[in-house]
């Protein structure tokens, strides 16, 4: 079985300390080189698909979550509030109302919509040490969050936009969503109490799957405070669920921030992540890959291997070239043992660049794929191609 935990730290992807505490994973040179290579890629398929990228700070005023309802009925999940110069500030659970007051931040047109804003941003979660575990329960989460903004009548089109987003992500992956549920609301002060509100969001959420032809499951209890959403569950190597990616439709927190636009009446707020927090995702990807990432993933890409340390003038010199040509490369010098040791050594990276004689005097590397397959000369450039991740 695929344990992230026990791949993660082998592979040096991820660690913990007691002096940072539970649930605050720290990621060494080779994790955090995956999760960099994760967000360039979300971030230029958002891009591509009509989204402007914000920023916005992790810390926020009491008060900002009382207006988005979260310190009504989230509260018991967030960190206590801070006080600094007689105010209390609250470290956030949240990103959308960070969003909500940046769309506000200026007057608005019909003609403006949809909005699409997005962010790879800290959120915090004030978990208890009993129900931590791995990267796919942690107190910091770095959430991949976007907020659509439209009119009533985008909304069933920006929801449907964002699956296309979410499953062609999954699919450059290399992730199985397992099943789709249509997760609703439930009984208790957990929930936003307007019916009618939650019946317009779920009339939404419900066209748009059977539109598309999606079998779902529809499980009250699991929405959001503010209304239903889509959730994209996946597993892991025992077979354990979890939400991945959503879509959510919310009417509420456009009225509690009193979000409008010129030439018409207040937007519709559509709530998307297409992959979920990177800590749960890495959690994944390193389980379903063990450890063996699509060369556009891999924390190394390129491994030179020198035949003897006459060679290694030129292999220093392939390694130069490599990097430049934009690829992960390390050096492997045959101080480091045989060949065959080597190539052992490095056998989850994707492409393996060995420098002999003949290499050295035509200028080239022998390349060798992960799967054992001998290439031959390759140029870098074709090399660095097959290395990037598909749109």
């Amino acid at each position: 079985m695929n344990d992230h935990r026990r791949l993660g730290r082998e592979l040096g992807l991820f660690g913990t300390d007691p002096l940072i505490g539970s649930g605050l994973p720290y990621w060494p040179p080779a994790g955090a080189a995956v999760r960099k290579a994760v967000e360039d890629y979300v971030h230029e398929l958002e891009r591509r698909h009509g989204y402007q990228h914000v920023n916005s700070p992790v810390l926020g005023k009491r008060e900002l979550y009382e207006k988005s309802g979260h310190w009504a009925h989230y509260a018991e999940d967030m960190f206590p509030p801070m006080m600094v110069g007689g105010e209390e500030f609250v470290l956030r659970p949240s990103l959308c109302p960070h969003h909500a007051l940046i769309y506000r931040s200026r007057q608005r047109s019909h003609r403006d919509l949809p909005l699409r804003i997005a962010e790879i941003g800290g959120m915090y979660r004030s978990e208890l040490s009993g129900v931590l575990g791995g990267l796919t329960r942690v107190r910091a989460i770095q959430l991949n969050d976007g907020h659509t903004f439209c009119a009533p009548e985008q909304a069933a089109a920006e929801v449907s936009a964002a699956l296309d987003l979410i499953e062609a992500a999954h699919a450059q992956l290399g992730i199985r969503a397992v099943r789709y549920r249509l997760s609703l609301r439930g009984e208790g002060a957990k929930f936003v109490d307007d019916p009618g509100m939650w019946q317009r969001s779920e009339a939404v959420l419900t066209e748009v799957l059977k539109q598309r032809g999606r079998d779902f499951d529809a499980e009250p209890g699991e929405g959001a405070f503010y209304g239903p959403k889509i959730d994209i569950q996946i597993a892991d190597s025992a077979g354990r669920e979890s939400t991945l990616s959503t879509v959510q439709v919310d009417y509420y927190q456009p009225g509690r921030f009193d979000l409008g636009y010129v030439g018409g009446g207040r937007p519709v707020m559509v709530h998307r992540s297409v992959v979920g927090g990177l800590e749960r995702l890495m959690a994944h990807l390193i389980e379903v890959h063990a450890g063996a990432f699509p060369a556009w993933l891999a924390p190394v890409q390129a491994v030179v291997l020198p035949l003897s340390d006459a060679e290694l003038p030129a292999a220093e010199d392939l390694v130069r070239r490599s990097v430049a040509a934009g690829l992960r490369t390390e050096l492997a010098p045959a101080g480091r043992g045989t060949l065959g040791a080597r190539i052992r050594a490095h056998r989850l990276v994707p492409y393996q660049l060995v420098v002999g004689p003949r290499e050295v005097a035509s200028g080239q590397a022998s390349v060798r794929s992960r799967d054992g397959g001998q290439e031959g000369p390759v140029p870098l450039a074709e090399l660095a191609d097959r290395s990037r991740p598909r749109f």
